[in-house]
């Protein structure tokens, strides 16, 4: 049930630890973004900002498996220790294919970005391994609500990506460098998460449910739902890089870190919520509460950067992105958008829903087919993708509602 400490439902007030920790997390992200994109100009960060959206897109596994197993430990406690081995024992396998699959597609990679260096594109197959590995690790901690040290975790993947990024990046300002340090600071949270879970749990009581096969499956499920909401949300950077010149490519890139900003800043909301939403009894609650928290935030950060725009640009990436300054507004629209589409995506996960994760493929071709055949221009290209967003946003809040009306005991197949 959801409890109340004032007017805040219990999961919220009991995880403020991972509000605090991922909000440190996102600073330092951000702060590492900040400095790349001033120390770097608008072309190079342009070809960074693509590489991070690429290994954000494929970091879908890690947070598939984060949601399997947080999902199956809130679930069925009884069977945590079996859980643990299987779920650790996916998440290596997994790892270990997709950095694999990405060093095989690195000349892809490298096309398709329009990078002209394999050695940095090869390094988005490297970070995908550790990348992988964390979300096994912060899934066992979530489940379990050890909310300490899976904050640990978050502030690891943050912090030392700044500190190493920082002295990279002034020692040699080059894409290169800045993916370097990305690489390198993905392994502090897995040592984090490593410290952690150091104690094996004894597997305990088996259930056939919860064998290697039956969790993949899940995890594949919840990675594919993933897949097309980042690919959503990362699209438009790739679409800027082949239909504008570079010089507007890297200012839609940098205005992206506005969006970037607004849309994780909430992130801690989709933790603490997901094992309510995974209640029958309590997801129509745990959701409309979350979505209007989520709500709120996104129209702060908006009039922020309305009437702080000067400010904002300091963020963004200073002057050399000044031609942005007045559209800075509709960039955070489009985080607040995609900050609750993620919670509503998280939500059909929660009850595994299956169908309504295709309006967010339908949506995904929409915004690809249009930025590439009617789109000349920054200005033309964000109002289509904000215009994508808001459409989805809509019907997929409609349809969640709708389905959550009452509290049901079998979980909603659509």
């Amino acid at each position: 049930m959801v409890t109340k400490t004032g007017s805040l439902p219990k999961w919220l007030v009991g995880g403020s630890s991972i509000a605090v920790a991922i909000g440190i997390m996102n600073v330092a992200t951000y702060g590492f973004t900040m400095v790349a994109a001033r120390l770097l100009g608008p072309q190079p960060y342009g070809a960074l900002a693509s590489l991070m959206a690429t290994l954000l897109v494929f970091g879908v596994l890690q947070l598939g498996l984060q949601a399997t197993a947080a999902r199956r430990i809130s679930a069925d406690p009884g069977h945590v220790g079996q859980i643990e081995h299987t779920i650790m024992r996916v998440t290596y396998r997994a790892a270990l294919l997709l950095g694999l699959l990405l060093l095989v597609l690195t000349p892809v990679i490298n096309y398709v970005l329009r990078l002209d260096n394999l050695l940095v594109s090869a390094l988005v197959g490297v970070s995908a391994v550790p990348m992988t590995v964390m979300g096994g690790q912060a899934g066992i901690l979530q489940g379990e609500r050890r909310w300490l040290p899976l904050a640990l975790v978050y502030v690891a993947n943050g912090v030392p990506r700044l500190l190493i990024g920082l002295a990279l990046v002034a020692w040699e300002p080059t894409e290169l460098n800045a993916m370097l340090a990305v690489v390198i600071g993905q392994f502090a949270p897995v040592v984090v998460g490593w410290f952690a879970l150091r104690q094996v749990r004894h597997p305990g009581e088996q259930s056939d449910r919860h064998a290697a096969r039956p969790m993949a499956r899940e995890a594949i499920h919840n990675s594919q739902a993933l897949f097309a909401f980042f690919a959503l949300s990362n699209a438009d950077v790739i679409v800027a890089r082949n239909v504008l010149d570079s010089h507007d490519a890297g200012l839609y890139a940098g205005g992206l870190i506005l969006t970037k900003a607004v849309l994780f800043l909430p992130q801690f909301v989709v933790v603490l919520a997901f094992p309510a939403m995974a209640s029958a009894s309590e997801r129509r609650r745990a959701l409309t509460r979350s979505l209007s928290l989520v709500a709120l935030i996104g129209a702060v950060a908006i009039i922020g950067s309305v009437v702080l725009s000067g400010l904002a640009m300091v963020f963004v990436g200073g002057d050399d992105y000044s031609e942005i300054q007045s559209k800075l507004w509709l960039f955070a629209i489009l985080g607040t958008a995609l900050s609750m589409l993620q919670l509503l995506v998280y939500s059909v996960l929660a009850r595994q829903g299956q169908r309504s994760i295709y309006l967010v493929w339908a949506a995904l071709a929409v915004l690809v087919g249009l930025g590439m055949t009617a789109v000349s221009s920054l200005e033309g290209l964000l109002a289509v993708v904000v215009a994508t967003d808001a459409v989805l946003l809509t019907v997929l809040f409609a349809l969640s509602l709708y389905l959550v009306r009452t509290p049901v005991e079998e979980p909603a197949q659509v």
